[in-house]
Parts: structure tokens; sequence; C-alpha cells
């Protein structure tokens, strides 16, 4: 008991030194021991918070009719609301005035306004599009952008921005206003299976009927392309210079690329071509000249619509 008192004793002594050393700003005394209890404080609840948000997380995953998206969405929620109440206890322990907090909450309300107007706006994106589940993390999505679009996988979706994932392995931040107000093509949100079309003219001395054939072949050995629904040859049009044919084939795995598909298929289609007699068509131009006489004649035909 004797050794307890003198712990609580010495305690308070430190403490009062502590509280000693420090301004006065207005009526408010900080001290050197306000600064280490707000310092304290704060450690504890950014501690407690996390390990509660952890928590929680493992709790959430572990439930069984959430789909992936809709754990996503729990877990932001539960989290955003954990660490508000956490924030609202640190201050409330702390002793902080609430009639400051609203100075302050009005001050900050006006630089959302002004400098996080795209940062809240793209947290509120998030949180739509987590709740409509038009995205969901494992979708292959096309975006168009300044480049051209960007075609990937969608490996996380934050608050602030979505994490797409290229065949190439590139990964793009790709802020989740832009996916609100963007079109955005969903190669993944009923079915995995995908069309690619494989345009391929031909000369008209060649034959279509072995050149559809020859092309049916070439798609079906490309390894990734499906057997059902099977490939599929289309004759599109007689152009100008060349016979246009279309290829039609199926993968499932669009997030490993669709260019390596229509490679495969279009070197297989070359070799088969090259084996079997059919022509691509060469860029030509034709030149027709004209004699000395017909020179004249059409001189001639020029000066009497002159006249």
């Amino acid at each position: 008991m004797k050794g307890t008192q003198r712990f609580m004793d010495g305690a308070r002594e430190m403490i009062t030194m502590l509280d000693g050393i420090g301004i006065d700003v207005g009526s408010t005394h900080i001290s050197l021991f306000t600064a280490i209890r707000a310092v304290v404080v704060t450690a504890i609840v950014v501690v407690m918070a996390r390990i509660i948000s952890r928590i929680t997380r493992r709790f959430i995953r572990r439930i069984a009719t959430l789909d992936p998206t809709q754990q996503l969405l729990a877990e932001k929620l539960v989290s955003a609301a954990i660490w508000i109440f956490a924030i609202l206890t640190g201050i409330d322990v702390l002793g902080i005035s609430f009639t400051a907090l609203t100075v302050f909450s009005g001050a900050f309300g006006l630089a959302i306004g002004f400098g996080l107007q795209k940062t809240f706006g793209n947290m509120i994106a998030g949180l739509i599009l987590l709740m409509d589940r038009s995205i969901k993390p494992g979708d292959v999505i096309a975006v168009q952008g300044g480049h051209g679009n960007s075609i990937g996988q969608v490996k996380k979706i934050g608050l602030r921005a979505v994490l797409l994932t290229t065949a190439d392995n590139r990964q793009y931040l790709i802020p989740n206003e832009i996916l609100m107000t963007s079109q955005v093509e969903n190669w993944s949100h009923s079915s995995r299976d995908v069309a690619i079309a494989i345009p391929i003219r031909i000369t008209y001395e060649s034959d279509i009927a072995l050149a559809e054939k020859l092309l049916l072949q070439a798609a079906q050995s490309a390894p990734r392309v499906l057997a059902d629904p099977p490939p599929g040859v289309l004759l599109k049009d007689f152009g100008d210079k060349a016979i246009e044919m279309q290829v039609s084939v199926w993968i499932n795995d669009p997030e490993a690329g669709i260019a390596n598909v229509r490679s495969q298929v279009l070197k297989a289609a070359w070799q088969l071509f090259q084996d079997h007699g059919v022509e691509l068509p060469l860029p030509q131009t034709d030149v027709h000249l004209i004699g000395s006489d017909g020179l004249d004649r059409l001189i001639a035909a020029i000066a009497a619509r002159g006249g």
C-alpha cells in the first residue's frame, strides 16, 4: 500500500511539473502534459481503430451469404463508422470543446468545397459503384481515355480509385469519378465469354469456300479459342480491290488480352493460305497511258468545251 501511495504521489508531482511547463493562449493553457496526453490518446485511438477494423474485416469476409462486392462495401462502411466513433471518443477524452470544433468544421467544409472537391467526389462515386455492383473486382473492363481504351481486369475498388491491371501487367489507377461519367465496357458483367472479330481480305481470284474452310481451321488452332460457341466466318463485302471476310471467335479469359488471339489466328491463316494458294490482295495502282492520237483528241475536247 505504501509503495502504491508513493507511486501515486510521484505521478501527481510529475503531472504538476509537466503541466507547469507551457503557454497560455487566451483562456486556454497549453502545457507539456497536455501535449503528451494528446499524443498518447491519439496513438491509442489509432491503434484500437485499426485493430477493430481488421477484426471486423475478417468477420465480414467469413459471411458466405455476401458476394465479394457486398463484402467490400460492408468493409468500407463499417471501417468508416469505426473511425468516426474513434475520433469522437478521442475528442471526448481530450476534453476538446465542440464549440471550437464547430468553427473548425466550418473551415474544413470550406476547404472541402474548394480544394478537396474531386477527392470527395471520387469517394462518393466509389461507394455508388460498390452499391450498384455495375463494376466488381475481377471484372474485365474497357475504359475510354485520351489515348484509346484501357482494357484490363479490376483488381481493387478503393474509395478514391479503381486499380486496373492490363494483359501486359501494367497497372492503372482510374479515379472513380471517370468510371461514373465515361462510357465503360464491362466484358464480364453477366458472362465471361467475349467475341473477337478478326477482319481479313482475299483476292477475287481466290476460292471463297476454301478460304472459309482454312479460316475456320486457323481459328480452331488457337489455344484460347472456345469450341462452344464455335468460330464462324462471314463474307462481309465485295470491296473495290478485295473480298472482305471476318473471322469471329470466342474466349472466356479476356483478362489475358485479345491481341495475342488475333495474332495466333492471323499467323495460322497466313500459313494455310500459303500452303493452299489463297492469295491476299497487294496494294496496287492502275495507270492508263494515252498515246499521241488520244492525247490530241483529249486536248481538242478540252478546247471545244472551253470555246
